[in-house]
């Protein structure tokens, strides 16, 4: 008998073959709008990592005969100032590019600190339960008690402001939202038959946790942890925007808009486009996570 290739096989048979991975994927591509939002996403993180390249100019050079600048392309044959420039006659296109430094990494270092924290700690709630599960619910439950921008506010005025400052305030309550969900999926996954055997065979509660459990609860795990980045990100700007985030003459998204109030009439462009970026990024992040958790949800597939 000859053998059967792959594209002998039907379709059904052939997906089947493909990991559940692969498969999400497949699904995740198959929605454009959310395929969108991850480009735009990943345009941001270019443009971040890039700045240096990619800025037309110097941020932080101040020119005051073109302070308040209105958006020009093209001056004398070059490249001038498209979105114009502030109060202080900075170029608004090259702080706007700086600033997504800011954003993205913030947005990242808080989430991959609270998921490893909320990790650790949801994994130890759910499986050992007892005391130890008492004691972090209520931590969760007090934490989740303080409104989370004046918890932020309320931190960052003791510890004062500075990048490390920020993300230690942002990630000290953002660690609860991925510690419950890890806590309900190690609840429902402590009594599969996969953790029964490891149990049977005499694994310790160490190894059950993370080699038999964890890999098994990563895919919700990443999309919470993904579209808490959005809320993170706004959180940052805020607490720029107060004065308590990233100090000048740093650029930041929110201490941009926040230089803009006193010329929003005469000169609009300064708060807006700032705004403008934390807007499609934002949106971008919350549209490509929706997508994510279509596709790799299997609540979505049934």
């Amino acid at each position: 008998m000859s053998a059967v290739t792959d594209d002998a096989l039907p379709a059904a048979e052939r997906n089947g073959q493909d990991s559940p991975f692969l498969r999400n994927l497949h699904n995740f591509a198959r929605n454009r709008l959310a395929v969108v939002a991850a480009v735009l996403v990943l345009v941001f993180v270019v443009m971040a990592v890039f700045a240096p390249l990619i800025a037309p100019q110097d941020p932080n050079e101040t020119d005051l005969f073109r302070r308040l600048q209105p958006p020009v392309w093209m001056e004398g044959g070059e490249w001038a100032y498209p979105l114009g420039c502030d109060g202080l006659g900075r170029d608004i296109l090259s702080r706007i590019i700086y600033g997504a430094r800011i954003s993205i990494f913030i947005g990242t270092a808080v989430i991959l600190v609270a998921t490893s924290i909320g990790l650790i700690a949801g994994l130890a709630a759910g499986y050992l339960r007892g005391w130890v599960d008492i004691a972090i619910s209520r931590l969760v439950d007090i934490l989740l008690g303080f409104p989370y921008l004046i918890f932020a506010i309320g931190l960052m005025a003791m510890m004062g402001p500075g990048l490390q400052n920020i993300i230690l305030a942002l990630a000290y309550k953002e660690w609860v939202i991925p510690c419950r969900v890890v806590r309900g999926e190690t609840l429902a996954a402590r009594e599969v038959e996969y953790v029964e055997a490891a149990r049977a065979l005499g694994a310790s509660r160490g190894h059950i946790m993370l080699r038999e459990i964890m890999p098994n609860i990563l895919s919700p795990v990443i999309v919470v942890s993904t579209i808490r980045m959005a809320h993170v990100i706004i959180l940052e700007a805020s607490l720029s925007f107060l004065g308590l985030g990233v100090q000048p003459p740093t650029a930041s998204w929110g201490s941009m808009v926040s230089d803009g109030r006193a010329f929003i009439l005469e000169a609009w462009w300064v708060s807006t486009f700032p705004g403008l970026a934390i807007l499609v990024l934002v949106l971008a992040i919350n549209v490509a996570s929706q997508g994510l958790r279509d596709a790799f949800d299997p609540r979505f597939h049934e």
